[in-house]
């Protein structure tokens, strides 16, 4: 998840909204600097390492650091990998001796494969909300949902304003001729938003309609590029592009308040959304197994999950966290995300990229 240092989103990289985010990559890089240690123990609450092996846009505070440190004797030691679907293969290949104790950053577009190929062992937290027992990738207790987010269509209320066009609402507007050459995506074979608006297509028009969606968006003149941040900084009309129409999030609008805090400039289309989860799991054959779960039990904690929106922009599963108030006023949860079972993304997800190419690239 290479955005937070203004790099283009990769494939497997995580959604996060669309803000000018460079100073989150020095947080990013302290994280990713800590370096290993061999005196690892499997004694709960004794000294030792816990290593903990993350997608690059693991963002934790010193204070939330110092805390877990504190309550459970043991040194936690970050190890970066990379984006999400680095993350996700990373750990397949390395099964047999895994890299670390415990991983935070699968999400749902790779959960059911990591799962399949016993990366991780199972474990339910004694404190595991509601919420996130229910976005639980399947039911072998392998992974522990700790976030998720929504990638979604993001219109400049504004342009649409000013232009006397009607706001679209739906997938289906997207191919009306009153929209025609306003809209900007990502291409799913590069770019986290971009599978995950080719995976709600899927889910909305089923595969054996949503080529037919995507060849009548191409009619209607749709523009498709590399990355999130050539999408939003350069196409979309907020940044002075010619496209009012891009893929973003559900909590991009949050990050486009007036000052005075009293309205948003853009909006989020709440019905093309699709839902993204972001699990933890403690490695098969880990040193340290008892230290994985402790990082389990302090990732689902109200410390670590207030500090999830605004270091990794999205949503926690625990609904004692703390909310931005920017977020409860304009970045609202969408009531019915687009979903796929993430057995059959996992089973379909290359047949799906290459087919998109083939039928929207060429």
């Amino acid at each position: 998840m290479q955005h937070r240092t203004q790099q283009n989103r990769t494939t497997g990289a995580r959604r996060r909204p669309a803000v000018a985010l460079v100073a989150l990559g020095t947080t990013l890089a302290l994280a990713g600097c800590a370096t290993a240690s061999d005196d690892s123990t499997d004694g709960a609450g004794g000294e030792g390492t816990v290593d903990v092996v993350v997608h690059d846009s693991f963002v934790i505070s010193d204070e939330a650091k110092a805390a877990f440190e504190e309550e459970t004797g043991l040194t936690m030691n970050v190890i970066t990998t990379g984006d999400g679907g680095a993350l996700a293969n990373k750990l397949v290949l390395t099964k047999d001796s895994p890299l670390g104790d415990v991983a935070f950053g699968i999400d749902s577009s790779f959960a059911s494969r990591a799962v399949d190929e016993g990366v991780f062992e199972p474990y339910t937290s004694p404190v595991q909300p509601a919420l996130s027992e229910e976005l639980a990738a399947d039911d072998s207790g392998a992974l522990t949902a700790i976030d998720y987010g929504d990638v979604c269509l993001n219109i400049d209320d504004s342009w649409f304003e000013s232009n006397g066009v009607l706001e679209p609402v739906s997938l289906e507007d997207l191919t009306k001729p009153e929209y025609a050459d306003l809209t900007v995506v990502t291409n799913p074979a590069t770019s986290s938003p971009g599978l995950a608006f080719l995976f709600a297509t899927v889910g909305e028009f089923g595969e054996d309609g949503y080529l037919d969606y995507w060849q009548s968006l191409s009619d209607n003149g749709l523009k498709v590029v590399e990355g999130w941040e050539d999408a939003y900084y350069v196409d979309f009309t907020t940044s002075g592009g010619d496209r009012p129409i891009v893929l973003s999030y559900a909590s991009s609008p949050a990050f486009t308040v007036s000052e005075d805090g009293s309205s948003t400039t853009t909006s989020a289309l709440l019905d093309t959304c699709f839902r993204q989860v972001e699990y933890a799991g403690v490695l098969s054959g880990a040193d340290n197994p008892e230290g994985g779960q402790q990082v389990i039990d302090f990732l689902l904690g109200e410390q670590f999950q207030s500090e999830i929106p605004t270091g990794m922009y999205v949503y926690p599963v625990n609904e004692d966290a703390e909310i931005p108030g920017e977020w409860t006023d304009f970045a609202p949860v969408p009531d019915a995300p687009v979903e796929l079972d993430p057995a059959e993304i996992s089973e379909n997800r290359e047949a799906w990229i290459k087919d998109w190419t083939a039928s929207v690239i060429g």
